[in-house]
């Protein structure tokens, strides 16, 4: 999003921000290699957040957010790792977009109902000769004398 920086406020939708104060961040060092700063550099980032005490959500969207993300959540609190690059910032950028990502799916409306349709006369007739083509093809495989 515009603007979106790895210190500030945390823009997820139109409505929701995730203020700056609710972000809690923790640095480790990252597995894998790294080059001469392997074993100096906390590039490992991990951002929690308590989605269900952020200002702005209505009772509806704290219901899906219980629902969709209750098994992630620990004591109330959502946790997401970063370590898939070598530098603090940009695994800092991944987390907190990763964070923005779960949390807009998490509130979201459920997707509309699927409304039934029937097929029309002319599919049924076309399917019905192609089922009388295919049989009378097979039935012409049968015995030649």
């Amino acid at each position: 999003m515009a603007g979106d920086d790895a210190f500030g406020d945390l823009p997820v939708s139109d409505r929701l921000v995730v203020p700056a104060g609710a972000l809690s961040w923790r640095f480790s060092r990252s597995s894998g290699p790294g080059g001469q700063g392997v074993n100096t550099a906390d590039s490992r980032v991990e951002l929690a957040v308590s989605p269900l005490q952020l200002p702005g959500l209505t009772e509806t969207q704290r219901r899906r957010l219980v629902e969709r993300l209750g098994d992630r959540l620990v004591d109330g609190v959502l946790t997401i790792a970063a370590s898939e690059h070598r530098q603090q910032l940009r695994n800092r950028e991944a987390a907190r977009a990763r964070l923005a990502a779960l949390l807009r799916g998490a509130i979201a409306p459920p997707p509309a109902a699927r409304r039934k349709t029937k097929p029309t006369r002319g599919s049924k007739e076309r399917r019905i000769t192609a089922k009388k083509q295919r049989g009378e093809t097979k039935r012409l495989r049968g015995r030649w004398d």
